[in-house]
């Protein structure tokens, strides 16, 4: 076994591999940015190294010539498919924890992976052949397929870069995203086409292979809850196959693997239609460890990363098929940086940032979480926005989903907004709970599981907790104006309204009064209400109901949701709205992150839906589109620009105007598509 293994990679897959390694008695040694310089994995390691980029082999051979390491282990993401790295570790002396160089590049080629398990005798989805098409053969080729189809990088995944085109009129601007994206995800743009398999399931078998010959397959996982076509709860085994599926597609896998000279772990993915589950397709291999091998882990007992040290050290797999057994179900969720607004088009699943302020993070029987976080990491726009993953096992499914359910409304991360609700009330879709599940489930119904407003108890709470820090600034020793106390007290006459404007980012702003131990929010009706405050913990009482919120800033939370509530000055918002134009004309950036394509100039003409800009964070790209039909009166951005959540980008003067502007805005803030 090796003295000490260099971690490639930052974040909960980092902590998660330095666990195993510590188990094993290995050192771990981390490598960081600057950003990075206090994360928890580096805090964690045995021995640090700074570098300048996660994506540079050379800092990371040189990270492992000074931490003295005599392997590399890459996580996921980054370079943990990257042939280039594990021939750069190879020719430094270092073992790479992983598949070897060729498997990685021949796999890495979607193309070329499924001309090679074709040839095994593995089905594959029907779709375009040869690399390196022009825009025009791919939409050609598209075409001849038949709409639907869905475009993909050939090199990386994630999904980062798939576009499902139901039109083909949209088959230029979407090869050109799809292009856009992958060549900033991967470094290539090079693009395939394949057929759009209607409801399908997305079912992954892991396997295992050694220096000697040996390959088995660890059963399935069913990652078909999926968003932007990235996995976001994922579950072993899955309740779609029987034994008979089960094996053939085991087979299916093992053979894929055999097919490029595999070794260490990997993942072989499968399209398979719901209805007729025997008719399923390679999608492709990834050839790494998978964010969601936990719980494949929980279900046979194995530790998939003691394997891969393992088998890196030239072991021989110790047990045969016959050994593997699924026993019990385990549920994985996925926690992410953002936020799930109401859309045009339906629901958007916009990125968020932030610093942690509050966290708190499930425990219980069955349950287990691999996290990157701890109080006060900062959460910037530059990486993944996956934070942490919480998985729950139980000796059958019904159990594994409630104890999940319970975990994620225990878990509390206040500073930034994450997916944790939303994953919460998923879970308790009725087809989730009765294992009817596609991988369009999401898109179709996201708006069920996204609030439409913020709760009034939120507003209560928030106006209580800032009705007791005024008060508490004017206590102390000495005479006090009494007029200067927020208690709404006045001479000879009924206490008066203490009013508090707040907005929660993404919401109209609400007025909420606080007199004499009532609160009124709005318009709305009188209310009794109070709260009592341990700590960070805030317990509001309020027409004879409690509600329990985490507190931290200017954030509430509850039940895996949380809020940022912050004040909101109108007069203020008013005269900004003023200035920038405002009107429905105000486009503003959905989220924060970097300008990468700006498509029109001032004094354009646009016409309603037309796209204006693009905003990439977290490695994903958010179209702003023109509101009306209009002129481009300005345009504050340019390529290259970093933008803050709810900066004005541009703004469209809509025809007809008579002043030549848009109409005034209470708040300033224009409509982003």
């Amino acid at each position: 076994m090796f003295d000490t293994v260099l971690v490639a990679n930052r974040g909960e897959i980092a902590v998660r591999v330095m666990r195993t390694l510590r188990e094993a008695g290995v050192r771990s040694a981390a490598v960081f940015t600057e950003a990075d310089a206090d994360a928890r994995h580096v805090r964690e390691a045995d021995s640090a190294v700074r570098v300048d980029s996660y994506l540079s082999a050379a800092e990371l051979v040189r990270a492992a010539g000074e931490a003295g390491a005599q392997a590399v282990h890459p996580g996921y993401g980054f370079l943990a498919e990257n042939a280039g790295f594990a021939r750069a570790c190879a020719r430094a002396g270092l073992v790479f924890i992983g598949p070897p160089a060729d498997a990685i590049e021949l796999m890495g080629d979607k193309i070329r992976a499924k001309q090679t398990v074709r040839a095994a005798g593995v089905p594959v989805v029907p779709g375009s052949s040869g690399s390196g098409l022009t825009d025009d053969e791919l939409a050609e080729a598209a075409r001849e397929i038949g709409m639907p189809v869905l475009l993909k990088p050939s090199a990386g995944g994630g999904g980062k870069g798939m576009r499902l085109v139901r039109d083909a009129a949209r088959l230029p601007e979407e090869i050109a995203a799809a292009r856009r994206e992958a060549r900033g995800s991967f470094g290539d743009d090079t693009l395939l086409v394949e057929r759009w398999i209607d409801r399908p399931r997305h079912i992954e078998i892991q396997v295992l292979a050694d220096a000697h010959g040996n390959v088995v397959h660890l059963g399935e996982r069913e990652c078909s809850l999926q968003r932007r076509h990235q996995k976001v709860i994922e579950e072993a085994p899955s309740v779609l196959l029987d034994p008979a599926t089960r094996e053939a597609m085991g087979e299916a896998a093992v053979q894929a693997a055999r097919s490029c000279g595999y070794t260490g772990a990997g993942t072989v993915e499968f399209i398979v239609p719901g209805a007729d589950p025997a008719a399923y397709y390679f999608m492709e291999m990834n050839t790494r460890l998978q964010v969601e091998h936990p719980v494949t882990e929980l279900v046979t007992g194995l530790d998939l990363v003691e394997w891969q040290l393992r088998v890196a050290c030239g072991e021989p797999l110790d047990f045969g098929q016959q050994d593997v057994t699924l026993t019990g179900h385990a549920i994985e969720a996925r926690i992410c940086a953002e936020t799930a607004r109401p859309g045009d088009g339906g629901v958007d699943f916009l990125p968020s940032a932030g610093t942690v302020l509050e966290l708190r993070e499930p425990t219980g029987p069955g349950v287990r979480v691999d996290s990157g976080l701890a109080p006060g990491t900062e959460v910037g726009t530059a990486y993944d926005p996956m934070l942490a993953k919480v998985i729950a096992y139980g000796p059958d499914r019904a159990t594994a989903l409630r104890r999940l359910r319970a975990a994620l409304a225990g878990t509390v991360v206040l500073g930034l907004e994450t997916n944790t609700g939303f994953l919460r009330r998923l879970l308790a879709h009725p087809d989730v709970a009765a294992g009817r599940l596609d991988t369009g489930l999401i898109d179709r119904d996201a708006g069920l599981l996204v609030p439409d407003g913020v709760p009034d108890e939120v507003y209560a709470a928030a106006a209580l907790l800032r009705q007791r820090a005024l008060a508490a600034e004017t206590e102390g020793g000495g005479w006090v104006d009494p007029f200067s106390v927020p208690s709404g007290w006045r001479l000879g006459g009924e206490p008066a309204w203490t009013v508090h404007h707040l907005r929660v980012p993404g919401r109209d702003p609400v007025r909420v009064g606080v007199r004499d131990g009532r609160v009124r929010i709005g318009d709305g009706p009188q209310a009794q209400a109070r709260i009592e405050v341990t700590g960070s913990r805030v317990a509001l009482y309020r027409e004879g109901t409690v509600c329990t919120f985490d507190a931290a800033g200017d954030w509430l939370g509850r039940d895996g949701d949380s809020w940022h509530v912050q004040a909101y000055d109108p007069v203020a918002a008013a005269l900004r709205g003023a200035a920038a134009g405002a009107g429905g004309g105000a486009l503003t950036a959905p989220m924060p992150g970097t300008v990468t394509v700006v498509k029109v100039a001032k004094g354009e003409r646009v016409v309603a839906g037309q796209s204006l800009l693009v905003v990439e964070a977290m490695k994903m790209e958010h179209v702003i589109a023109a509101p009306h039909d209009g002129t481009v009166a300005e345009i504050d951005v340019a390529a290259g620009t970093a933008v803050a959540m709810d900066q004005v980008l541009a703004v469209v003067t809509p025809d007809g105007s008579p002043d030549g502007s848009p109409d005034a805005s209470p708040d300033g803030n224009g409509e982003a598509s």
